[in-house]
């Protein structure tokens, strides 16, 4: 899922295609982007901003949602066995699965049925309950238990989660009253969990990893992990880009890659790829932010220049587009207020540099 929180709210009934047009402006004035539809006879003959839209024929349904599977949200608002069976074919694992939510049409509860921590379909299910006076039924198990969950927190502080079945064995353990270590490389606020035991370095972490079984580090840096322990990956490197007209995007991604490992910088820590406005249709970086999953922001020359001084000016570079220098001022005007990693990298056909926003954890 991306920083723009998109939603589908599908109904079937006339009660619940009344419902449909009272969540879906209410989604919207909470910050959603909300797309809403129903069968045919219930569907609005007039476009509008939240029309009910129809839906495609029976058969087709599913195949829909599969163009939008791991994109978006998925609300139904009827029986949940329609919603089992239409999302089935697509059902994969957490880490991928769209959220998916199930509401019955008188509005009394709203259940999340998929993806509930690392989609965020909890979130989403107290969201629409506060919105519409509806009861939250929630049947994860460290929600029910009150036990911190990683997957949790790592959607919460934008971190990507460095190994999977690492993540699921420490969930295993906190359930079970074990204690797992803990330690991040940037400042944290909040409460924090009954049983995390703060460690003050990475070898304090690893050491009490050793004696009780599993441990946590929030750190982006590219270095191996002893087994037990977790790494979360700050997502926090706003990353400008300049290339050649036409570089392919796998030349991109792979010139990106080696200057990220040069500087002990990862692919996953990447919130945003920047150019200026001349590439905001080139193919290679459109392409290489959608594989990424974040989005593709691009600058005018003029908000380009204002970024300050760089490490390095062009004057080739500035009479083709403009500015002296595309991607240091990229990542600049990306992330104004971050600390430059590394300025202008070159490669074959691209150029890149990097800029690491502040990073502050926050445990609820």
């Amino acid at each position: 899922m991306n920083e723009e929180k998109k939603i589908r709210v599908i109904s079937f009934t006339k009660q619940g295609s009344r419902l449909n047009r009272e969540i879906g402006k209410k989604l919207t004035e909470i910050g959603y982007r909300c797309s809403c539809y129903t069968v045919e006879r219930f569907a609005d003959k007039n476009e509008g901003e939240l029309c009910l839209a129809p839906l495609p024929e029976k058969e087709k349904r599913s195949a829909w949602i599969g163009q939008y599977w791991g994109k978006e949200a998925f609300l139904f608002i009827g029986a949940s066995g329609i919603a089992v069976r239409l999302i089935a074919p697509w059902v994969k694992d957490k880490f991928t699965d769209s959220p998916v939510l199930v509401m019955d049409e008188r509005a009394e509860y709203v259940i999340p049925l998929l993806s509930g921590h690392v989609g965020g379909a909890v979130e989403i299910a107290r969201e629409i309950a506060g919105s519409v006076g509806a009861k939250p039924v929630i049947t994860t198990a460290t929600d029910v238990e009150q036990v911190f969950a990683v997957d949790v927190f790592a959607a919460d502080n934008r971190l990507r989660i460095g190994n999977r079945t690492t993540a699921k064995q420490i969930s295993a353990a906190l359930l079970d009253g074990k204690c797992v270590g803990f330690y991040a490389e940037y400042p944290w606020q909040g409460t924090f969990p009954d049983r995390l035991r703060l460690c003050g370095s990475k070898s304090e972490l690893e050491a009490f990893a050793k004696r009780q079984g599993f441990g946590i580090w929030v750190s982006g840096k590219k270095e191996a992990c002893p087994a037990g322990i977790l790494q979360l990956i700050p997502q926090n490197l706003a990353v400008g880009i300049g290339c050649r007209r036409g570089t392919e995007e796998a030349a991109i991604e792979s010139g990106l890659r080696e200057i990220l490992e040069e500087h002990g910088c990862r692919m996953e820590q990447i919130t945003a790829i920047a150019s200026i406005h001349l590439k905001q249709d080139e193919p290679g970086l459109i392409g290489l932010a959608e594989k990424l999953h974040v989005p593709f922001r691009c600058y005018s020359a003029e908000e380009l220049m204002k970024t300050g001084e760089v490490e390095e000016s062009s004057e080739f570079v500035r009479s083709v587009t403009g500015v002296d220098n595309v991607c240091e001022r990229a990542a600049r005007a990306c992330a104004p207020d971050g600390k430059p990693v590394f300025g202008k990298n070159r490669r074959k056909g691209m150029t890149a540099a990097a800029v690491e926003r502040e990073k502050v954890l926050r445990f609820r």
